[in-house]
């Protein structure tokens, strides 16, 4: 390959072991290492990438926006040796990253001369290997966005190429699973967030085996599949998603852009043909979870409840009102939080004063105070059965139109 021989050539001639990422920080090749070596570079290659620490600390340092050579000081406590790092650009487009440890006998400027005369060829080689990746991504991109559509046609047309291409192993179940990056306050998602969600989605790829996963990047989320091979079941999905969840809060440490993450898993199906169905599932439990931040970061579908249902209604007619108009008396006034929070808990117990009672640590008298003061405002009475329902239903809405925000 033109570009092995190009560093092989250059890490020769400076007498110091060289490798190239790509502009993600994804290994793309590197020469023969011998002498001195730190944990960051034997865990990059080993894993083809390095970790969302060492990212965030190349971030610091503005390699993404260097146009000269870099020296970098040793990083002790993330096992960082110091080193020269010479940015890759082909027409001022950033490609990637050279880099040479510069532990002992440091680079020299007469070396730093010697990389700098062999980037025009380095650049060009770098640069018709993203194209070749690039076009074969593509490819890939294309097939799984055609697996979500609602064609049949189409979408057995994706599953023929995705195993004649040998993207994927073998057909057999497949588990969606949909990552959401929640902007913080006055911020607005940039390309570096994006780069983020990408380098998360494609570590967890690489831990559950490339061929037994696709991925996609869409403009508000982002898509793990888990097709067919071992990697199947729900204990596996469970794991898959929660190195996903941790690959997501590493890769988006440091970014203002970014204020949490959210990770919706749909549920199995029994072929690729149906991906779109799980695919549908984990992007309507994420966005649940958006909505909820109290159901944590990893949301299942199967463990929505009642939520599968309101999350589907037409976004027009989530009004908890109009499910439950004496209930509107409660909801405008901040006063009524503790009354709105002691009848959920009093709902979501089947009626159960007792375990109410246990669970707000109240006392029985005072839990049937506010139940009365609750009948009394909203013109509800708890004993009918249609009544019971429709303000736990209201209520359940008003978590997810954010009419209701309980404290907990």
């Amino acid at each position: 390959m033109e570009l092995q021989r190009i560093i092989d050539r250059v890490a020769s001639r400076v007498k110091r072991p060289a490798l190239i990422e790509d502009r993600r920080q994804r290994v793309v090749v590197y020469s023969e290492h011998t002498g001195v070596i730190d944990g960051v570079r034997r865990s990059s290659i080993l894993r083809r990438h390095t970790t969302p620490e060492v990212i965030a600390w190349a971030r610091e340092i503005g390699i993404m926006e260097a146009r000269q050579p870099v020296r970098t000081p040793a990083r002790p406590e993330l096992d960082l040796l110091p080193r020269v790092c010479v940015p890759i650009r082909h027409q001022d487009l950033l490609l990637g990253f050279l880099w040479f440890i510069d532990a002992v006998d440091g680079m020299t400027d007469e070396d730093i001369s010697v990389v700098t005369e062999a980037m025009p060829d380095l650049s060009l080689a770098l640069y018709r290997e993203n194209l070749l990746g690039e076009l074969t991504s593509q490819r890939e991109a294309e097939a799984t966005r055609s697996l979500l559509v609602e064609s049949p046609e189409a979408r057995r047309e994706a599953v023929r190429s995705l195993l004649t291409d040998g993207v994927i192993a073998s057909d057999g179940q497949v588990t969606a699973l949909v990552a959401h990056l929640v902007a913080a306050p006055d911020e607005v998602l940039d390309d570096e967030a994006r780069i983020a969600l990408e380098q998360a989605l494609v570590a967890t790829r690489r831990w559950v085996g490339s061929r037994e996963t696709l991925h996609l990047v869409r403009h508000d989320h982002g898509l793990l599949m888990l097709c067919g091979g071992r990697n199947t079941g729900r204990a596996a999905a469970e794991d898959a998603a929660a190195h996903l969840d941790q690959a997501l809060r590493g890769a988006t440490r440091g970014l203002t852009s970014v204020a949490r993450t959210v990770l919706g898993v749909g549920d199995g199906r029994p072929r690729l043909y149906d991906s779109v169905l799980s695919y549908q599932e984990a992007f309507q439990a994420a966005r649940v979870g958006v909505q909820l931040p109290a159901l944590g970061p990893i949301v299942a579908w199967a463990e929505l409840g009642i939520y599968r249902l309101l999350s589907g209604v037409d976004a027009r007619h989530l009004d908890a009102v109009r499910v439950h108009p004496g209930l509107g008396q409660l909801l405008g006034d901040e006063a009524h939080q503790v009354l709105l929070e002691t009848l959920e808990t009093y709902l979501d117990l089947a009626g159960n004063a007792h375990a109410t009672a246990e669970r707000l640590r109240l006392h029985r008298t005072t839990l049937y105070y506010r139940l009365q003061r609750v009948e009394l405002l909203a013109e509800a009475d708890l004993k009918d059965g249609n009544e019971r329902l429709c303000l736990h239903l209201a209520l359940k809405l008003g978590r997810l139109t954010g009419q209701y925000q309980p404290s907990q």
